[in-house]
């Protein structure tokens, strides 16, 4: 592991070479380091900035190799959970502090929780955020079940009806353009309710952006650390929306139960964003790490 430039923690976006790739990541807020990783793979680091978090911490948000402006693999196959977790691990040593907090969305969950199992003594807090401890034939299977379900909780509203259809065109997509496309029609299903607050999300989802081969690269096996939750020992909170779809509170339960001393943080009126449906929720949750 290479890296070529000085560490930094002013506020804005700074960027190093991991092997030779670029490895771009953004600074804001004050108070203790907060590195965040979004999930994905292969979608847009900016759509987990979380301005109520930066008023506790100084938040270090990572942009994914393979996104944004972040170099790119010679492989398109290395977009592994065993490259996000190097490149995590690069940054952390990159920014100079001997322990950070670590928050992990979605896929990003995986990685910080690999990081944190084996890199304990940099870990000084843990935020699994919509996440799961694994993946797999039964995790997707659960999730399919709430995609096909999702038209039948708006059944007068065909813009509801269509949202199967463009997940499914997102996660076929080849090109970054109509996994763009599919994953912004797509949005509405990883909300709790985002046709009453349509106005309210529509810079989100006009945000977000996707790259298609970090999306369409796979990992060898699935995830699967059920058997090593405990000897994750940094204080954690394990932070849910009761409507995700995805990674949903059977998965947040098993964090909460393998973790010893985890906090589990269920927010009720939230799908797959908390931290965009009830910040304030959102960030009292996690802020609940800086207490004894």
């Amino acid at each position: 592991m290479n890296s070529t430039s000085s560490a930094g923690l002013t506020p804005g976006r700074h960027e190093f070479d991991v092997d030779g790739v670029r490895q771009v990541y953004h600074v804001a807020g004050s108070g203790p380091v907060c590195v965040a990783h979004s999930g994905g793979p292969g979608i847009v680091w900016a759509y987990l900035r979380a301005p109520h978090l930066e008023d506790h911490f100084t938040m270090v948000y990572v942009e994914p190799v393979g996104t944004g402006a972040s170099g790119r693999l010679a492989d398109r196959d290395g977009y592994r959970l065993d490259t996000y977790l190097r490149f995590l691990a690069a940054v952390v040593e990159h920014l100079g502090e001997p322990r950070v907090h670590l928050l992990g969305h979605s896929y990003g969950g995986f990685v910080v929780q690999r990081y944190a199992l084996e890199h304990p003594e940099r870990v000084a807090g843990l935020v699994l955020y919509d996440t799961s401890p694994v993946t797999g034939a039964e995790f997707w299977s659960v999730a399919m079940q709430g995609l096909a379900a999702y038209p039948q909780r708006y059944p007068e509203n065909p813009e509801a009806a269509a949202i199967p259809a463009a997940f499914q065109q997102a996660i076929s997509a080849t090109d970054d353009e109509t996994l763009t496309t599919g994953l912004r029609g797509g949005l509405p299903v990883y909300f709790a309710d985002f046709w009453a607050r349509r106005d309210e999300f529509a810079p989100f989802v006009a945000g977000v952006q996707a790259w298609a081969e970090p999306a369409s690269a796979q990992d060898p096996v699935p995830f699967d650390v059920r058997d090593r939750l405990g000897e994750i020992t940094a204080p954690t909170v394990v932070i849910v929306g009761s409507y995700d779809f995805i990674c949903g509170p059977r998965w947040a339960e098993q964090l909460h139960e393998g973790i010893q001393g985890s906090r589990l943080a269920v927010l009720e009126q939230s799908g797959h964003f908390g931290h965009v449906e009830q910040p304030e929720e959102f960030t009292k949750a996690v802020t609940g790490l800086l207490r004894p």
